[in-house]
C-alpha cells in the first residue's frame, strides 16, 4: 500500500476558492462595464467606418459570453481540483466536528461575500453587465450553497480514507 505523506488539502482551499471567485467576478463585472462604455463611445464616433463599428460590436457581444463561460469553468475546475487534492489527505474522523464548525464559519463568510457581490451588481452602472453575466451572477449569488456543497464533498472524501493509512 502506498503511504500518502505530506499531501495537503482542507477547508482553507475552499476559502481560497471563494476569494478567487469573488475577485474574478468583480473583475468581470468592472471590465465588462468598461468595454460596454468603450463600445458605446466607438459607436458614437463618426470617423470610424461602419464595418469597424460592427466588428467592435460583435467582439463586445462575444466578450460577456466568453468570460461568463470562463467563470463557470473556473468555478467547476477549482472545485474539482480541491476535491482531488482532498483525496490525498487522510484525517482521523475525530476531527470531523472541528471541520463542521469551520465549514459553518466558511459558509457564513461566503454569505457575506455573496452580499458584497450582490450590492456591487445592483449598482446602476454595473447592473446591465451583471445581467449579461448569467453564470457569474448565479454562482456568486448562491456562493454559500456552493461553499456548502463543495465543503461537504471535501469532508466526505477526506474522512472516508482514514483506515487506508
Amino acid at each position: 500500500m502506498v503511504r500518502k505523506i505530506n499531501k495537503r488539502a482542507s477547508l482553507d482551499d475552499l476559502g481560497y476558492i471563494l476569494g478567487v471567485l469573488l475577485v474574478f467576478g468583480f473583475l468581470l463585472l468592472i471590465l465588462g462595464s468598461w468595454t460596454d462604455s468603450f463600445n458605446e463611445k466607438i459607436q458614437d464616433m463618426s470617423i470610424i467606418p461602419d464595418d469597424g463599428k460592427q466588428a467592435i460590436g460583435k467582439v463586445n457581444n462575444l466578450y460577456s459570453g466568453a468570460l461568463d463561460n470562463s467563470f463557470l469553468f473556473l468555478a467547476i475546475g477549482l472545485a474539482v481540483i480541491s476535491i482531488l487534492f482532498a483525496m490525498m489527505v487522510i484525517v482521523h474522523p475525530i476531527f470531523f466536528i472541528f471541520y463542521v464548525i469551520a465549514l459553518t464559519v466558511v459558509i457564513f463568510v461566503s454569505g457575506i461575500l455573496s452580499n458584497i457581490y450582490q450590492e456591487a451588481a445592483a449598482n446602476p452602472q454595473l447592473a446591465p453587465m451583471a445581467a449579461k453575466l448569467l453564470y457569474t451572477s448565479q454562482i456568486l449569488n448562491f456562493l454559500p450553497l456552493f461553499a456548502g456543497i463543495i465543503g461537504t464533498i471535501i469532508a466526505i472524501v477526506m474522512y472516508k480514507n482514514w483506515r487506508d493509512a
